[in-house]
């Protein structure tokens, strides 16, 4: 089955074409790695993806329906993006874990929480940890399990293991390994060698297009 399918998809402002005529197609459960020189596009398609950026040309559907007919709340419930730098907020690790019980008008669930903290190696404590406290990993962690307490059809990553040390990017990739064999689309930016190298599926962007090695 189709997850995205990207027609003549184009972005532009006054002054510059950021992406131009993308064509792809993504299919559901795959594991999409993008690569390619700063600048050429990349995060600007995984925003489009993610429904944070209008693309101004073309159409993107998604499950076969027009992205710009969709609800964007729902879309985003299925369609989770993570950040190259994590954005946590309030003041306490819980804090960020509440949020998304909230948004569903659903009572907080710890046990849930504490579970899905564990499985990238985040202990009880975490859970009423200061975010000042936190290592940039630990926050990277954060964050992504708070993207999938309800785990979404598709994972956008936007250079997630970036700046990560090696033992804390292991076991990122396991998890996110793991997700995608129970279903999860995964579509990643990444510079990383090592991941470049293991790739499933490998995309290129150059100068806002699809570039063929």
């Amino acid at each position: 089955m189709i997850e995205f399918e990207l027609k003549n998809l184009g972005l532009s402002n006054s002054e510059n074409v950021i992406l131009d005529d993308i064509n792809l197609t993504i299919e559901r459960g795959s594991h999409l790695t993008i690569t390619g020189p700063s600048g050429s596009g990349k995060s600007s398609l995984l925003r489009i993806l993610a429904g944070l950026v209008s693309y101004n040309k073309g159409s993107l559907l998604f499950q076969g329906q027009d992205l710009k007919d969709m609800d964007p709340v729902l879309y985003r419930r299925q369609v989770s993006y993570c950040f190259q730098q994590p954005v946590l907020f309030g003041q306490t690790v819980r804090d960020n874990m509440i949020f998304p019980f909230e948004i569903r008008n659903i009572s907080f669930d710890q046990e849930k929480v504490l579970s899905a903290l564990s499985r990238l190696n985040l202990g009880h404590e975490f859970l009423d940890k200061p975010i000042k406290e936190l290592s940039g990993g630990e926050k990277q962690r954060v964050a992504l399990v708070r993207n999938l307490l309800f785990e979404p059809q598709v994972l956008l990553l936007d250079e997630v293991s970036s700046g990560l040390d090696e033992k804390t990017k292991k076991l990122v990739r396991t998890f996110l390994k793991e997700l995608n064999s129970n279903g999860v689309t995964l579509i990643e930016v990444t510079h990383d060698q090592a991941e470049l190298e293991q790739a499933e599926q490998l995309l290129k962007i150059v100068g806002g297009r699809l570039a063929n090695d």
